[in-house]
């Protein structure tokens, strides 16, 4: 006889998040000598960073993973503390209801649920904004307000969206006559969207969109990912 790796046995497609939560679990905190199906109920946060970065890296097959600023919006978000530094967050313990069993505040997913939609965006409509480093992507809406407000008219960048699973939105800056300033966020886009119209033509078609934080003119930015448009009757 011999362990295999950990399955899960599934009877419906909506059972499919959880049960890649379990396996993903299983296979990076089991230890080797372990009693079949004992896993640990708390890990160290920086291990979970790891298998994170590794599990991002994997899925979107992209050599650019997870920053430090990524790892803090994360913790941030997981352990629901938004005052603690980066540095406190790294002898925390995180446990598996804090990843796959508790409901987000304000939300209606857990934590790894909205990770893994992220997952999927990206490999299926952002591997290359991603590879370029063009989305910040993990950062939190007051954080963006925060670098975005300072900035000149037209200031954007890409993040991926807290309300909803599988979302990435645009936020930019607006001043007005009087030099004050606001931070717009237009309604997320989803897979489905950027099926239709790519991210780059997105961004090409949004007037107000300027330059991509901190500055960088957008076409220099994204003339790249830009489509050749048809001409002609089509």
């Amino acid at each position: 006889q011999v362990l295999s790796l950990p399955i899960v046995v599934i009877v419906h497609g909506n059972q499919d998040n959880n049960a890649k939560a379990t396996v993903l679990w299983d296979n990076a905190f089991s230890e080797i000598e372990r009693v079949p199906f004992i896993v640990a109920e708390r890990v160290p946060w920086e291990k979970m960073c790891d298998t994170l970065n590794l599990k991002f890296m994997a899925e979107v097959q992209t050599t650019k993973g997870l920053l430090k600023e990524h790892y803090f919006f994360l913790a941030q978000k997981i352990f629901n503390d938004h005052s603690a530094r980066l540095e406190d967050f790294q002898n925390r313990q995180v446990s598996w209801a804090q990843f796959n069993k508790e409901i987000l505040p304000g939300r209606g997913f857990t934590f790894w649920q909205w990770f893994d939609g992220v997952l999927d965006l990206t490999k299926r409509c952002l591997k290359s904004y991603w590879s370029d480093r063009l989305i910040m992507g993990f950062i939190s809406k007051q954080y963006v307000c925060k670098l975005l407000s300072t900035e000149p008219d037209g200031t954007f960048l890409l993040r991926f969206s807290d309300s909803e699973i599988g979302g990435v939105t645009i936020a930019y800056v607006i001043r007005g006559k009087d030099g004050s300033s606001q931070v717009e966020n237009i309604q997320p886009f989803s897979a489905k969207d950027l099926s239709i119209r790519s991210l780059g033509d997105r961004i090409r078609d949004l007037g107000q969109l300027r330059n991509l934080y901190p500055n960088i003119p957008k076409d220099q930015a994204f003339g790249s990912h830009y489509n050749k448009e048809q001409t002609g009757k089509d």
